[in-house]
Order: structure tokens, then sequence, then C-alpha cells
């Protein structure tokens, strides 16, 4: 075996090539997988076979030599879930790869149990099983998702009792596996086109019981996570008692079986039309009730003295009013006869101060021509017409001047026109 690198005029030979891959793989060493047993097949006490990814598409060849197979203490079929001690094998001669099996086990119960119980603290911890996440049901959802397996006992029990208990209600079936590898990858694709759906008000997801492995689809994570991610209320009805799936634990509500969610998502139309009925009663007997109190509550009010006979109301009110009026009046008799003793004293001091009182006890007034009184004998020189006001009337008069001594009462007396001398 060369180890000069190959060239266009200086190429491996074939054989250099193959040995050099199987020098190479051979350094590999064993390592564990997991896997599916698709394949299983004996041909001169050794076992040719397939093992397929649990989730992904990818498979590997395998080989148990008969020496290997004779230390195996379990026995193996297409289906089983495996995990297998390998070391990768390249035959030269043939130019083909395989796995070579130096152990083989099942995957226990127990393993899965274990496994299960890490995702689900897990999951835990992140809140996704918290009771504040629970979503309240519709109490009459329009329409209903429904995942479930084609044509199964799970999809008539849900259908079934829906319609009997409310036969308007609409269904939006979407089948999925139940079982298997397709489970989770089916079941998180019908959740999520459910959800995208405005129409559905609520996830049924559906399963009629069966063993634990086969139920494992519905505990994969990616169906957990799914679930806590959707906006619409999903009820989870696997119906598993013993080993509730985890996907029980996310759900808005976990029925025990399918029977069982049609019951609780859809109301009784036969038992709500009771509760109408029951509650129209008890408003009737409420309402009866209440106006038997109110017309003895008003018996009773026109019974008291005060509204049995109204007319004291009159009579009390037609006394006082007498009552009144007559001190109005004795107040109205009183103010007058103040008003008028007050009137009769003002009337004396005006005619006391009056200048016709003074007129008529002989005085007069003597006037200029303007109208101004003349109060001394220089206002009026002599010749200055004078207006003289008497007691009952007026006189004419001519000043001749101021008088030389001469008495007041020797002064001739002047007519109604006469001049002043």
């Amino acid at each position: 075996m060369t180890d000069a690198p190959a060239t266009r005029e200086a190429p491996w030979p074939v054989a250099v090539l193959s040995g050099k891959l199987k020098q190479y793989l051979d350094r590999l060493g064993t390592v564990w997988v997991e896997g599916e047993i698709t394949q299983w097949g004996i041909s001169a006490g050794n076992v040719y076979g397939k093992l397929k990814d649990l989730d992904a598409d990818a498979t590997l060849s395998f080989t148990v030599w008969s020496s290997v197979r004779a230390r195996f203490d379990e026995q193996f079929k297409p289906g089983d879930h495996v995990v297998a001690l390998v070391k990768p094998s390249w035959w030269v001669k043939g130019g083909s790869l395989s796995m070579q099996v130096f152990d083989l086990k099942h995957v226990g119960l127990g393993d899965l149990l274990e496994r299960l119980e890490r995702l689900r603290t897990q999951l835990a911890a992140e809140g996704l099983f918290a009771a504040e996440r629970k979503r309240r049901l519709p109490f009459l959802p329009g329409v209903i998702g429904l995942i479930t397996g084609k044509d199964s006992d799970a999809e008539n029990d849900v259908l079934r009792n829906a319609r009997l208990r409310w036969p308007a209600v609409e269904f939006r079936v979407v089948h999925a596996a139940v079982q298997g590898d397709r489970t989770a990858p089916e079941v998180v694709a019908a959740i999520k086109r459910l959800d995208a759906d405005p129409a559905v008000e609520v996830i049924i997801v559906a399963r009629g019981g069966g063993d634990f492995q086969n139920l494992l689809g519905f505990s994969d994570e990616r169906v957990v996570r799914a679930a806590a991610a959707v906006s619409t209320p999903i009820v989870s009805a696997i119906g598993h008692e013993a080993d509730r799936p985890l996907l029980d634990e996310v759900a808005d509500l976990r029925a025990s079986t399918p029977t069982d969610a049609a019951k609780r998502v859809v109301p009784d139309i036969n038992e709500e039309l009771v509760r109408i009925e029951q509650a129209r009663a008890r408003l009737g007997m409420r309402l009866s009730a209440m106006l038997a109190r109110e017309v003895d509550r008003i018996t009773h009010l026109r019974s008291r003295p005060a509204l049995a006979d109204t007319a004291w109301i009159i009579d009390r009110r037609a006394e006082d009013l007498t009552r009144w009026v007559a001190r109005g009046s004795e107040l109205i008799d009183r103010t007058l006869e103040r008003a008028t003793a007050r009137t009769a004293e003002l009337r004396g001091h005006l005619r006391a101060l009056s200048p016709q009182a003074t007129l008529d006890r002989g005085y007069a007034i003597v006037q200029g021509a303007d109208g101004h009184v003349l109060r001394t004998p220089a206002a009026a020189p002599d010749g200055t017409p004078l207006v003289v006001t008497l007691a009952e009337g007026a006189l004419a008069a001519v000043s001749r001047g101021p008088a030389q001594g001469r008495p007041v009462t020797d002064a001739p007396a002047a007519g109604p026109v006469a001049a002043a001398e």
C-alpha cells in the first residue's frame, strides 16, 4: 500500500483506496447508538438488518455475527426500540459500509420512564405546567377542533357525544397518527393548523388509551411545546390513567376519556334548558315575594292614622292660617296707627315752620322784580318795582326809598295793585 498522494498521472488502485478507508474507519472505535429496528434478517446464523433514527430520516445497515448473536439473552424483531454498541466496518472486497454490532439491548420501560421524568422536570421548571397558564374553556364553543386517528373509536365517541349534548356544535377534524414515529410531527402540525383557524374556539386531542409505549408520542417534547405555544385552549383526552402523558400536564383541561372530553367541552342542551326553567321559576318566586311585601307595606302605611283620615291636615292648617291672619291684621292695624300719629306730628311741625303760617300771622314777603326776597331797604332804591306777598294774595308796589323813622303802623293801606310810598 502506497503513501504517495494520488494524481491523474499516478492514481491509486481501488484496493489502495478501499484499504485506506478500512484503516481510517477501524480507528473510530465503538459507539452506542439508539434507534428502531426496521429490518432483521438471519442468514447462516448471522443477522443483517437496518436501524432507523427515531426522529430524523436516517438509516444505517448493521451486521450481527453469529458469535455475538449467541450471547444475546433477548429476542429482537422489526419495530423494537433498541440501543446498540456498534463499530463501523468497511468491506474491502465489496466496497460497502456497515455497522458491526457487538451488543444490543432493548430500551426498557425503566429507561423510558427515567427520560420522561427528566423531561417532565425540565418543562415544569420552565413553567409550562403552571396552573396560572391554564385557560378557561368557552361555555359553548361554536366550532371545536379535533385531532385524532382516522376512523378511530375516539373520533366517533367525541362526535357522537358532543352532538347528542348540543346538536348545533361544529367540528374541524384533523386526522393524525396516534402512535409510532409519525405521532409527534403530525400532531404538532395538526395543533398549529387548528390554532391558525380563527373559527376554532377549543382543540381536543383524543386517543382511546393504549399501551404506555404506544402513547410516547404524546409525551414528545415537540408536542408539549406546541401545545403550550398556542392561543386556543387545548383539551387532552388520551385516556391513560396509570402513566399520564406530558400533554395532559400542559393542556388547559385533562379529560379521562374522549367521551369525558365531549361532556366537559360541550354543555348538555337538556340540562341547560332545565337550568333556565329553574332560574325563571326562582326569579318568578322572588318577584312575587317582593311584590307581596310591597303590597303589605303600602297597606300598612295606608292604615296609619295620618293617612286613614286626611281631614286633620286641612283642619290643622286652617287653624294655623286663621291665627296667622288675625295676627297679621293686628300687626297691620298697629302699624297704621303708629304711621297716622307720626304723620299728624310731622304735619304739625311742617305747618309751624311753613312760610304760609308766618303770612297768616300778618307778615308779608317783599320780592324784587327778579323774584329775589328783599331783606334790607338798600336792596329797593326809590322807584324799584316790588311784589308784596300776603297771606291771601300778592300786591304790586313801587319803592319810595327807605322810610325815615316812620312807624310801620302809620303806613297807608294798599289795594291789590297799590303802589308803595
